[in-house]
């Protein structure tokens, strides 16, 4: 082999033989230069590494840049988290839609941050941005006094101090986790633990190239804590990931200063409150030390503390032990939470028992502590945790479940948003009321108020009898709820979840329709002279526009105010002794109060004693009216002429006009509901009798076999029972090609265009309202051209009968609707004057507070504010916009009502309450209101059309009522199910309830408990 050497090198060698010493080499000064410099890097970096000395300066002074401010209006300059578990939980990676949802609402934001141009940048690279994280937060509701009536906090166990936190669980975090954690260096660096890290990206490398060496992991407590809050799903998914989490750590703990004790100690806690420990039955995800305790060793965490806190003793030391090992056990668990917790049991064990024994052999526990723990063994929860964050308050619910509608949330998810709100409640009263309603149940306390009579309660009803209250109070454009409570210790709701049958309520709601229609027409005719009022073409039927007409020739006087006072004089007949054809058969109506069957009152009169057939009679009147006997095309300008040359074209002109408008009305119905929502409106809507229901049925599902229509009867049905023969008849009779569209509604008493517009829907649901129309055409004639079909002029007259009055309600309905009536449909029949239409306290409560307000709607708001992430640079805030008042009703014809409500409390049915209130000067404030009782039963048995047999579905009895100025909201008490057979009370219970009330009810009518939003 060839020497690399030169001959001459070799040449000028010379082996040393002489004694003398050798000539030392000489540097030169670049050779010691770079010796000094690299002695000096390697000091550097190792003084760095001990004690973050320059670091901690320029990061602090870097990380004070990154700041936020709130503003006083809506902020773009904001950036969100995309993702993240803690972010998740507390909501701030889904506020941007929440807030979009809460705008759409009527919502608008009042305060938001704004990030500084630096913390914008930061963020946009991706790094999560710095500030002191909670580890605990959750939904907060205040009352309108700024009082807290509602607090979840999640997690619900932690250490809020962190000197309460014992030795030995630090001493064991720190020793499994970051033994390095609390260095007493000041401005030491707890996010890089650098002998680990090195080992760590040593081994990434490693297996980068293929080499055969194990990972190492170079998380400490703070890069995890980024990790399971802020990284994707919670995980290190990349090398990206891990930097990021580096990063926004370093970058955290330095915010606050150069010296890093505080941030350290923080993180400990902070880590000991939120590591994730998997999910536990009945109990959900586990956050932190404390819920993992009670979660999966049903172990209370302050009694766990105070053990640990204690000297150790005989009595207490195997109670200790127990404890400790499973605080060990869950900061080992932490690694594979999942596997540990629930089927690595024995693993668990084992690594516990080591870990023990290192902790003994270090010194960082008592050996006491360590052989008492080791003689231990884990005894896992085995039974389901039962949720404890249902709030027994109905107000609260109230609030919870409308926030969780309108943020899409359910109220799990809810519950543990960072939120607060700023409800109109009043907490004090709400608890007081609340407590009083429960009160009720006592004989002691029933006797008292007075429960306990005819027409009332016995004392073994007392406990069987619901009560539900709302008071409401009218405040600058908005109607909010004061008090919301009922005695049911469900979350059911009486008050708005419910459809009961109010009895005699009802009235009210005609009373209104007509004083309306009174007020329509004075707007229609009042300009007009005596001479063209005489020209006027009124139909036979129609009474009220008779009324109206002669008023105005024979008073001149087009006063609305006076006008409205002369109509409720106007007499109606109190007997019973008519038949009256309305929901496609005959119906006779009697009074409650026999007595009044020979009365000819006025209508002030029939609402101050609530008299029945004056009722009925008024709302055969409207339905006359709403039948459009004045419009020109209306059907029964059609029917007078059956030999007129031009009939054809008319009838296809009103046909196109008048159907399309129902088409529309239809359309917009049930386009927004869901296939099986549109068929329960349409059923809820029907009188529930077979016949009726089959025939719907037949022609909705003409698919559907036998046994379905049996299921679909016995659902609907469940008091009778159908034989196999029965069910067969049914089906056969109703088939689809049995009866065309317009016979199918005559059966069912429903507008055969509202069929055909659910079948459509249902077999295209995605068409237009345009092609709906186009494809409606045919049927729109047929619809309208079967009234003049029939050769008998008696089945004719029945059938065009029928077909007015559901055109009629149908319009009646619209008028209710804007008056505040909750539901889609109303029973087209004259016995809706009397509550067989349904109704819902609140709705009625609504339709008060339009009176109340001189026939101004408000919106009903039980939410003032939203308040997100409050110190957090996600936080903002969101108002009620109270821009939503639309005037329903004229201001005279409000006042009219409220006038004729005060009589029904000074001299009526509600007189016991009469004086029962008094003001600040000890005078009586002016109170008015409506009772209703409602019976609601189900036909089990029926003979040549009348029923003869029946069951008791429910019992209500309501009164809506207003109180001075600005209060007003209802009373409801309600009995569910067969057993309201046994009860017989009236209207007189809920306002002796109320009567007792009163003295709670005082100091907020009168002002004298005052919430900061009001007046």
């Amino acid at each position: 082999m060839s020497s690399p050497h030169t001959d001459s090198e070799f040449d000028n060698f010379r082996p040393n033989t002489s004694s003398a010493k050798p000539t030392p080499v000489r540097r030169s000064k670049a050779g010691w230069l770079f010796i000094v410099l690299l002695l000096a890097t390697a000091y550097l970096v190792e003084f760095e590494v001990r004690t973050s000395f320059y670091q901690s300066y320029f990061l602090h002074q870097y990380a004070t840049k990154l700041t936020y401010k709130l503003r006083d209006y809506r902020s773009d300059a904001v950036i969100y988290p995309k993702y993240g578990p803690f972010d998740d939980r507390h909501g701030y990676s889904q506020l941007p839609q929440k807030i979009a949802r809460l705008i759409e609402r009527k919502y608008q934001v009042t305060q938001q941050v704004a990030f500084s141009p630096m913390l914008m940048e930061y963020t946009n690279i991706g790094f999560f941005p710095p500030y002191h994280e909670k580890a605990q937060s959750g939904l907060t509701i205040k009352d309108c006094r700024d009082m807290t009536v509602f607090d979840f906090s999640y997690p619900k166990r932690v250490y809020q101090d962190q000197d309460k936190i014992p030795d030995q669980v630090i001493n064991t975090l720190l020793f499994i986790e970051n033994r390095e954690m609390l260095s007493p260096e000041a401005r030491y660096n707890p996010v890089v633990d650098w002998p680990r890290f090195v080992l760590a990206a040593a081994s990434q490398v490693a297996g980068i190239f293929g080499a055969d060496m194990s990972k190492a992991g170079g998380s400490t407590l703070a890069t995890q804590i980024e990790k399971f809050r802020h990284s994707n799903h919670g995980l290190t998914l990349s090398i990206k990931d891990k930097l990021l989490q580096i990063g926004s750590a370093i970058v955290r703990v330095y915010q606050q200063g150069e010296s890093t004790v505080g941030a350290r100690q923080r993180i400990v806690q902070d880590y000991l409150n939120t590591v994730p420990l998997s999910s536990a039955p009945g109990f959900g995800e586990v956050h932190g030390i404390g819920d993992g305790l009670w979660a999966w060793f049903k172990t209370d965490f302050n009694h766990a503390n105070q053990l640990l806190l204690s000297r150790h003793t005989q009595q207490n030391g195997a109670e200790r032990g127990k404890v400790f090992r499973q605080v060990v056990a869950l900061m080992i668990a932490q690694r594979r939470p999942s596997y540990y917790l629930r089927q690595g049991h024995d693993d668990l064990e084992s690594l516990v028992d080591s870990y023990l024994r290192l902790l003994g052999g270090e010194g960082l526990i008592e050996t006491k502590l360590m052989v008492s723990a080791l003689e231990q063994t884990l005894q896992f929860n085995a039974s389901k945790l039962v949720s404890t964050n249902l709030a027994n308050n109905k107000g609260v619910n109230a609030v919870r479940i409308r926030t969780a509608g309108m943020l899409d949330l359910s109220l799990f998810d809810l519950d543990r948003y960072d939120l607060s709100i700023n409800s109109t409640f009043h907490g004090d009263l709400q608890q007081q009321v609340s407590d009083y309603l429960r009160s009720l149940a006592q004989v002691n306390s029933a006797e008292r108020i007075g429960l306990l009579g005819e027409r009332l309660l016995t004392a073994q009803q007392l406990d069987k009898v619901l009560y539900s209250f709302t008071l409401y109070e009218s405040t600058d454009s908005a109607n909010r709820v004061r008090i919301q409570t009922d005695s049911i210790d469900q979350p059911f709701d009486i008050n708005e979840g419910s459809k009961l049958e109010l009895g005699s309520t009802a009235k009210l709601r005609v009373l209104a329709t007509y004083l309306d229609i009174i007020a329509e027409l004075q707007q229609r005719f009042s300009a007009m002279t005596v001479a063209d009022l005489r020209q006027v073409d009124v139909e036979r039927k129609d009474h009220i526009t008779r009324w109206v007409v002669d008023y105005l020739i024979t008073t001149r006087d087009r006063n609305l105010t006076r006008m409205l006072d002369a109509a409720l004089q106007r007499e109606y007949s109190a007997s019973p002794e008519e038949r009256f054809f309305t929901g496609g058969g005959l119906h006779v109506f009697n009074n409650f109060n026999k007595k009044e069957n020979s009365r000819v009152p006025t209508l002030y009169q029939a609402l101050q004693e609530s008299i029945n057939l004056p009722f009925v009679r008024l709302m055969q009147d409207i339905v006359n009216y709403s039948s459009s006997y004045n419009s020109e095309g209306s059907v029964s300008q059609l029917l007078r002429n059956d030999k007129d040359p031009r009939r054809e074209e008319y009838l296809k002109a009103f046909a196109k006009r008048e159907g399309s408008s129902f088409v529309k009305r239809f359309y917009r119905k049930y386009r927004q509901l869901a296939p099986e929502q549109r068929l329960e409106v349409l059923f809820d809507g029907i009188q529930q009798q077979e016949h009726k229901l089959t025939a719907v049925y037949r022609y909705l599902k003409p698919y559907d076999g036998v046994m379905e229509l049996k299921a679909f009867l016995a659902q609907r049905l469940p008091a009778k029972t159908f034989t196999d023969k029965q069910i067969n008849v049914l089906y056969n009779k109703y088939g689809e090609e049995k009866f065309n569209l317009a016979d199918q509604g005559y059966i069912a008493r429903v507008h055969p265009l509202e069929l055909w517009v659910l079948r459509y829907l249902n077999d295209y649901p995605e068409t237009g309202l345009t092609q709906v129309l186009e494809d409606a055409q045919p049927q729109l004639q047929e619809v309208y051209r079967w009234l003049f079909r029939t050769r008998h002029q008696n089945a004719r007259d029945v059938r065009i009968q029928v077909m007015l009055e559901v055109e009629a309600f149908l319009s009646i309905h619209q008028r209710w609707v804007r008056m505040g009536y909750p539901f889609e449909y109303m029973v087209p029949s004259l016995g809706s004057a009397l509550g067989s239409s349904g109704d819902r306290p609140a709705a009625l409560a609504e339709l008060m507070g339009i009176i109340q307000n001189d026939g101004y709607r408000y919106p009903t708001v039980r939410i003032d504010e939203l308040q997100f992430a409050k110190d957090t640079p996600y936080e903002v805030t969101l108002a009620n916009n109270k821009q939503m008042v639309t005037r329903v009703m004229h201001q005279e014809v409000a006042r009219a009502l409220k006038r004729a409500l005060a009589n029904v409390v000074e001299n009526g049915t509600a007189r016991r309450l009469k004086g029962s209130l008094l003001d600040n000067n000890g005078q009586p404030v002016v109170m008015g209101g409506k009772t209703g009782t409602g019976d609601n039963r189900i036909a089990t048995e029926i003979r040549n059309g009348r029923k003869v047999s029946s069951t008791a579905i429910n019992r209500t009895a309501t009164f809506v009522f207003y109180l001075g100025d600005h209060h007003f909201g209802t009373l409801t008490a309600f009995v569910p199910g067969e057993k309201a057979d046994d009860f017989s009370f009236t209207s007189a219970l809920p306002l002796q309830v109320l009567k007792g009330m009163m003295p709670i009810l005082s100091p907020m009518i009168n002002y004298q408990e005052q919430c900061q939003t009001g007046l």
